[in-house]
């Protein structure tokens, strides 16, 4: 490679464009971080020389760039971006401000040696005018918004591009809008540009002495690369720059920075397979998983690796993964895997589409168990049917569903379901074997609770609203609450037998944790909070409960168990709140069409025996809806 140190000037002059793959990212620089900074330092050094002054270089740092060869006479010299997009545009974007401001002020003497710096000569001799006549060519979603506003002839040319970025009264929104970078860099320089020429004389030395900053004061290492260099090495060694790089922009520069010419096109395959993943309502979208979020780009890619390898990762180490996973595969292959997965896993992540792996991301969204991700891609894109893909995915759901009603752990599902995934993929891929895998365990990390010890957990279990302690949260609850809704009516003939969206609705307690004032014990007798807590603690020391804190203590475990938990629109629960049972029935027949609520219509009243009653009806409900 060869390096110079190199003024503005001379990075712009002559007859050269400094051109962005297509594949690389867009610009990022803002008003909020790089803007202003840049701009002060341009600034000292203007009025250093409005002050006769000798101002010493200032340096950007390093600017990498690969000669790309001519084709023949036309064209100008071009050169891609290694590393220094960034600096380049803004540069550009400082010098189309400073044009603009001028040409309001009426200095129009300037205006050629801007031109110099910002317009390739000479049209007619190139091979697309309309691309080459800019000194900075910018990836491909920041294009056309490049254009319009580089070519801008003034300040009002602007607004009359972008009506929807002005007041009424024509004033730079700044609030409720994301403007196009473009637009938004050449507006806020030339603002810059003209308050400072109006506070230092309004006049031509003014506008010199700020030109002559930017082209003779700043300074960078300009770095070409030589036939035989590495671009994807040096992009890694000096990425480290300025704005952050994810893991994906890595990936995609080393995907297509290794592209064969000779038999890969690299627009075909980044407007086919990698432009999809650009979009930023689809993956540019943070997604959490534990204590770590990331864009959900990047968890794609590690769960498609995951899938395809059935090795472990480490997400701080995605980029050496994914570059290791591509020793041996060319880029047409690696981005044919990513296309694939992409399609699968957007409907995981998002539980919505055509897919059986849609219902099943949508399903287990409360459970936060996106450790199953890579064995859900893995059978989602299997080579079996869709209804062999229901029955999978509805077993890993009853796996999950199971073990968090009995109480069981997920803290091994990453293990256990990366063990599963080898094995499946190795063997048998089919319904019949996923079954075997997920049931051979019968430790307690890993084991898939029987129809006995779960049954018994749904009637015993405090799942929701314990005095002390709860298996689930609101989100499990009412998803369970809301299957078993759907369970029932499928299960009997009715108007309605699809299940609608309940995410709406509150988990109420049947008998409310705080009875204590309109719900009297079975023989009469009220109890208290005080009575409750101190049954609680006496039965776990050991001690013996005399007959009323027996019954307390028998109430205060029935309250949290399935057989009292119910779904209730949120004015309505809220109006029922703590009131006796005769109330809540009233509310129940007024508000409320739930199958879930049907057997509590007919009841005269609702006690310990009403709710066991209940919970076994339920849980053989849930043992069919969770097969084993």
């Amino acid at each position: 490679m060869k390096s110079d140190t190199w003024t503005i000037e001379q990075v712009f002059q002559d007859r050269k464009q400094y051109k962005l793959p297509f594949y690389q990212r867009p610009y990022v620089w803002s008003v909020r971080k790089q803007w202003p900074l840049l701009w002060a330092d341009i600034v000292d050094k203007a009025v250093e020389r409005l002050g006769d002054g000798s101002p010493a270089p200032h340096f950007l740092g390093a600017i990498v760039v690969e000669p790309q060869d001519k084709s023949g006479l036309r064209g100008v010299e071009t050169y891609h971006i290694i590393d220094g997009q960034q600096r380049l545009t803004t540069l550009q974007y400082i010098l189309a401000g400073i044009r603009l401001a001028s040409r309001e002020m009426k200095i129009t003497s300037v205006d050629s040696f801007l031109g110099a710096v910002m317009d390739n000569p000479n049209p007619s001799t190139m091979e697309d005018a309309e691309v080459e006549v800019f000194k900075v060519w910018p990836t491909f979603s920041d294009q056309e918004d490049f254009i319009k506003a580089m070519t801008a002839k003034s300040r009002d040319e602007l607004k009359a591009k972008y009506p929807a970025h002005y007041t009424k009264h024509g004033s730079f929104r700044v609030n409720a809008i994301n403007h196009p970078p473009a637009l938004d860099a050449i507006w806020y320089f030339a603002e810059q540009a003209e308050k400072w020429v109006l506070a230092n004389g309004a006049n031509e030395a003014a506008f010199e002495a700020l030109i002559m900053a930017v082209l003779s004061d700043l300074k960078v290492v300009m770095i070409k690369l030589e036939k035989g260099d590495d671009a994807q090495v040096i992009f890694e060694t000096l990425n480290g720059r300025g704005e952050e790089l994810h893991a994906t922009d890595l990936i995609r520069n080393y995907l297509f920075m290794t592209v064969d010419r000779k038999t890969e096109s690299q627009q075909d395959l980044y407007k086919k397979k990698w432009q999809q993943f650009e979009d930023a309502d689809s993956w540019k979208q943070p997604e959490r998983r534990g204590r770590i979020t990331k864009p959900r780009l990047e968890w794609l890619i590690f769960s498609a690796i995951r899938a395809e390898t059935g090795q472990d990762g480490d997400l701080a180490r995605l980029y050496v993964d994914f570059k290791n996973y591509g020793q041996g595969r060319t880029a047409t292959q690696q981005l044919d895997m990513l296309d694939l997965y992409g399609k699968h896993y957007l409907q995981l992540s998002t539980g919505k589409g055509t897919m059986p792996v849609a219902r099943f991301g949508d399903r287990l969204r409360p459970f936060d168990t996106t450790t199953t991700h890579p064995l859900a891609l893995r059978v989602s894109t299997a080579d079996i049917d869709d209804t062999e893909k229901t029955l999978i995915f509805n077993d890993i759901v009853s796996y999950i569903v199971r073990r968090a009603v009995c109480g069981l752990t997920p803290k091994n599902y990453n293990n256990f379901f990366m063990s599963v995934l080898r094995q499946w993929s190795q063997g048998s891929q089919t319904h019949a074997a996923m079954r075997t895998l997920l049931g051979q365990s019968s430790v307690t990390a890993s084991v898939w609770p029987d129809d006995a010890v779960f049954s018994h957990a749904l009637q015993t279990a405090s799942l929701y609203g314990g005095m002390w302690t709860s298996l689930l949260d609101a989100p499990r609850c009412r998803m369970i609450l809301t299957e078993l809704e759907g369970w029932l009516r499928l299960s009997k003939k009715t108007e309605e037998p699809t299940i609608p969206d309940l995410s709406n609705l509150d988990i109420d307690h049947v008998m409310p944790q705080s009875w204590y004032e309109h719900w009297p014990l079975k023989d009469g007798s009220k109890g208290t909070s005080g009575e409750a807590y101190a049954a609680r603690l006496l039965e776990q020391t050991g001690g013996a409960l005399p007959p009323h804190q027996q019954d307390v203590q028998r109430r205060s475990k029935a309250i949290p168990t399935l057989g009292n938990l119910t779904l209730l629109n949120l004015s309505v629960n809220r109006q029922a709140q703590n009131k006796d049972y005769a109330t809540k029935k009233k509310l129940f027949i007024d508000h409320t069409v739930l199958r879930l609520n049907g057997s509590l219509m007919g009841r005269e009243t609702w006690d310990e025996e009403g709710i066991a009653e209940r919970g076994k009806q339920l849980a053989e409900a849930a043992v069919q809806l969770y097969p084993r």
